[in-house]
Order: structure tokens, then sequence, then C-alpha cells
């Protein structure tokens, strides 16, 4: 099997995937029966300060949205940072980090934006002989409202202050977790790098509303009455997160900034996606809540096999897709294909008909017999018949040679020489 150890900014791990910070990891039990069930580091659930005393709800704390199969797609919380006194979470991190000592642990951390509440949150935890910490940044509910997580991952500046504040006071590694919740990604990674973060994690949950009971008329989860927003996960988030991990790895100002990948990863493919991205690691918390911590062992032997398939290290994977992702006004032009339908492993179920028909550009023909058929002439590649069909590789795009014509736009293929001359380049369109 493929040698799945990983180094990430100085901690070592024997595989890439770790626990993030969650209810799975708040505390010794959870995190050694994740540790012998396989996984290669936890971040431990976030821990506060000694200041006033988190007090979770007694009601219920997720809300879902289920697949017509009823497969969980996305978990709302509403779940705040660990409850559980802090120094009762220190001597059980200790205990367990002495015990596995081959597995990495990484301590979460939020108390409130002044450098004193800081520093003396990483003087308690320094003899813990934790690896790292991870500065929650991103808490979109609850911790908010008291001017932590998300109140301080929106605002770059902070981002920057309170990492320098952590770099200052503590030789730990140090993660900063960035929030979704903004407009642009690259301003708070940016900041983070600046404060002096050995690396990055995302995405921290989506500020989310999940349902409405339409009998008591409140958002669910409910609590007596009342509901509330809350961080929104699984695999609904991941294209969301893969977006935000693509866009700091290739920006110029942020290349290099080691990240951990989060968000939606269920299977060793999710996984293996987000390192083709950039990610150095992943870390994983709504599928281990949906099968449990064994759920593990498949991403292992999933990634290996892959690796080995591929004839690549672990480390040949991190960041191989990065090049690959690009602004749409440098796509090619004379890249143009047309779909095929396989009539023989066609059902004849009619959605790629009636979706072409009805809401895209008339492309295919039904004949007698329900064999449907892709009109060349009107077809502009757009992919929804691939995407509807239910039968894999029924659909297929096929590209056009180069000098071909097609049929659509009776233009050459080729036409275009190449991306200087591309009419999508806002430098040719600006000369022009």
């Amino acid at each position: 099997m493929a040698d799945l150890t990983s180094d990430f900014i100085g901690i070592r791990s024997p595989n890439p995937f770790w626990l993030a910070s969650a209810p799975p990891t708040d505390k010794a039990y959870n995190v050694e029966r994740a540790y012998q069930a396989g996984w290669g580091g936890v971040v431990w659930k976030t821990l506060g300060s000694d200041g006033p005393p988190v007090v979770n709800v007694n009601g219920p704390r997720y809300g879902a949205i289920w697949g017509a199969d009823r497969r969980l797609l996305g978990l709302n919380n509403i779940e705040l940072i660990t409850d559980r006194p802090l120094q009762v979470n220190l001597d059980e991190i200790k205990m367990v980090k002495r015990k596995w000592r081959d597995r990495a642990l990484v301590i979460s951390l939020m108390v409130p934006c002044d450098e004193e509440s800081w520093k003396d949150i990483l003087h308690r935890i320094a003899d813990t002989e934790a690896d790292g910490v991870e500065l929650n940044f991103g808490c979109p509910h609850g911790m908010a409202e008291r001017g932590m997580g998300s109140a301080v991952g929106q605002v770059p500046e902070y981002i920057e202050m309170v990492t320098r504040w952590v770099k200052k006071h503590s030789r730990m590694p140090c993660i900063v977790k960035l929030t979704p919740n903004v407009t642009n990604i690259l301003g708070p990674a940016g900041a983070a790098k600046k404060g002096g973060a050995d690396a990055v994690s995302l995405i921290n949950t989506i500020n989310s509303i999940t349902s409405v009971n339409l009998d008591s008329f409140s958002p669910e989860p409910m609590i007596d009455g009342k509901g509330t927003h809350g961080g929104y996960c699984g695999p609904a988030v991941k294209p969301i997160a893969m977006n935000m991990v693509a866009e700091i790895a290739r920006n110029r100002d942020t290349a290099g900034l080691p990240i951990s990948g989060i968000g939606g990863v269920t299977t060793w493919r999710d996984a293996a996606e987000f390192m083709a991205l950039g990610a150095g690691n992943v870390q994983v918390c709504t599928a281990a809540m949906t099968y449990g911590f064994k759920v593990v062992q498949e991403m292992i032997s999933g990634l290996s096999q892959y690796l080995d398939e591929k004839g690549m290290a672990l480390s040949d994977l991190i960041g191989r897709a990065t090049p690959n992702v690009t602004d749409w006004q440098y796509l090619n032009l004379n890249y143009v294909t047309k779909a095929r339908i396989d009539a023989e492993a066609c059902i004849k179920c009619g959605r790629c008909y009636a979706a072409c028909e009805d809401t895209s550009h008339q492309a295919i023909a039904m004949k007698p017999g329900r064999v449907f058929e892709v009109m060349d002439d009107e077809c502009v590649a757009c992919n929804l018949c691939v995407d509807v069909c239910p039968v894999e590789n029924c659909i297929t795009m096929v590209e056009l040679p180069k000098g071909a014509v097609d049929p659509r736009t009776g233009k050459t293929v080729g036409d275009y020489a190449n991306w200087t001359t591309h009419p999508n380049n806002p430098s040719v369109a600006a000369a022009e």
C-alpha cells in the first residue's frame, strides 16, 4: 500500500485524515476511539477561557438536509464551543497525547479578542504536549454574538492582529481556521499569512437555516418554539470549500501557504480532490458523525489504492490540479464538444430530452420508439443532459477534431490560434 505518512507544517501523522474540531473531538473517550479506528490526527473541540461559562442548549442542536434516499447531504448545528471545564480538557489532552505520540493532536482555541486573553490560554495549554493550535475564526453562531468566531474571521485586520499575538506568545505551529461567510476568502487568508500563520484551514461552517417547521412556524432545530441560524456543513458544502481552497492555492499573494481542507469530505475521492487543489491534508466531521469513526478505513484504503494505481506519492498529489484552475476568460474557445447518446445503454426515461427541450437548447430529438438523438447543429455542449441522465456514461461529450466545422456556428474548430488572441481575454479587448 502507498505510504500515506503526512507531514503538515511539521506535524507528523500516519495519514492525512484528521478529525475536525467538533463534537467528535470533545473528550478523551471519543478521541481515543478515533485513533483506534485509524484517524491520523484530531483537532480537539474548541477550548475557551475560564471566563463566563459556555452553556449549550438542552434541546435539538442539529438540523438536516436529506437527499431523496434519506442520505444526509447537509447538517446544520447550533452547538457552541466546549462547555466542559478548561482544566478537564487540558488534563485529557495531555493524557491522550502521551498515549498516542504517533498521532497528531491540535487544540482549537477561541477567546475574547484581546492580547491578554490569548496570552493566558496559550500559557495554559503550553505543557499539554499538543502538536499545534488552530485559531477558530469561523463559528457563525452563538460565539459570534460575543465578538468571537466569525466576528473576528470576517475582519482581516483582526485575523492578522490575533495571529501575531499567538505567534508572539507560543512556539506551537499555528493554523488559522477561516470562515466562508465572506465575499472573498483571499483577504482573510492573506491576513493570516501576514500575521505569521503556519497554515490555514477551511472552510468552517456556512451561516444557515435549513428548514422551517410549518406547524409551529419556527426555524429548526427548534428550542421551545424558537430557532436560530446555525453552521452548515456536510457533502453539500464541498463545492464551496474546494473553490476557496483553490483560490488560496493559486493566488500569488497566498500561494505556498499550507492548507488543511475542510468541507464535506466523505470518501477518499473527496480527500484526493481537496489535496489535488492544494490542501496538504483534510479534516472530517460530518462523515464521522454520520457513519462512525471507522469510515476512515475506507478513506485510507481507497487513497492508498489510487496512489498505487497512479504510481504517485502522496506529495505528488498535493497541488496537482492547481495549475489547471484558471479564470473563465482564459478558457479555450478552440475546444468544441458535442453530446453523444449510447442507444444501447439508454433506458428511454426521457430526462435528457425534457431538460434540453424545456430549459436548454432544444438539441435532442425524440424519434419513434423513444429513441433520443443529439442534433449537432443545436448542441452547445452545455453538459446538462449528462448531468440529469440516471445512467452513468450513457451520455458523453465528444471533442470535435481541429479543422472540423461546428454545425452550430459554421466555424472551423481552431479559428482562434492561441489564447493571446482569445476574444475573452480582457487585455486583448482593452487593446482593441
